[in-house]
């Protein structure tokens, strides 16, 4: 019980510029989906891109928020949604095993993005008669690469932008790291 005791201090009140560019990026993300969902007829937006912009752009410096993470999370874990779905059915048991299987996927590939967790219930309560294998292109891929390259422009701005801290994960170790 004493491990639940908690304790600490809060973490320091961001900066005005941080919280700004919490706002402009949650506007501008959830408001670029939404007009191309309109303009297009087509689904670019689904209930974790907003979880999502939160850590896009309340926590950049976050190996969560981190595009290869965003991207490749979301693939993995509507892919994981789907496959239940078409595979297993829509009962609460396929839904809470695909939720598990799902974290374990992101865990395996290093490509943790909590919102993404989401997506499997998503998927499964909206049912086969919604949701087809299309979903993974238009809103899944296509929204996180927009919601990735809105925050590549919003988490840049002003002298102490420089994200994403990586892209993919691939880089050249040097010789004996």
């Amino acid at each position: 019980m004493q491990k639940l005791k908690g304790g600490g201090a809060l973490p320091p009140k961001p900066k005005m510029i941080h919280m700004m560019k919490g706002l402009v990026g949650g506007f501008l993300g959830i408001l670029t989906l939404s007009y191309l969902g309109q303009s297009t007829g087509m689904p670019w937006l689904m209930a974790p891109f907003g979880a999502t912009c939160v850590i896009l752009f309340a926590a950049p410096a976050s190996p969560l928020a981190q595009p290869r993470n965003v991207i490749v999370g979301h693939m993995l874990t509507s892919a994981v949604g789907l496959v239940f779905l078409y595979g297993f059915g829509d009962s609460i048991i396929v839904m809470s095993l695909a939720v598990g299987v799902a974290i374990m996927l992101m865990q395996f590939f290093r490509a943790v993005h909590p919102p993404a967790g989401a997506n499997p219930v998503a998927i499964i309560l909206a049912g086969q008669g919604v949701i087809g294998f299309d979903y993974l292109i238009t809103p899944v891929l296509i929204g996180s690469v927009t919601l990735v390259v809105i925050a590549s422009v919003i988490n840049n701005y002003g002298e102490e932008g420089n994200w994403p801290i990586y892209w993919h994960g691939l880089s050249r170790q040097k010789d004996g790291a």
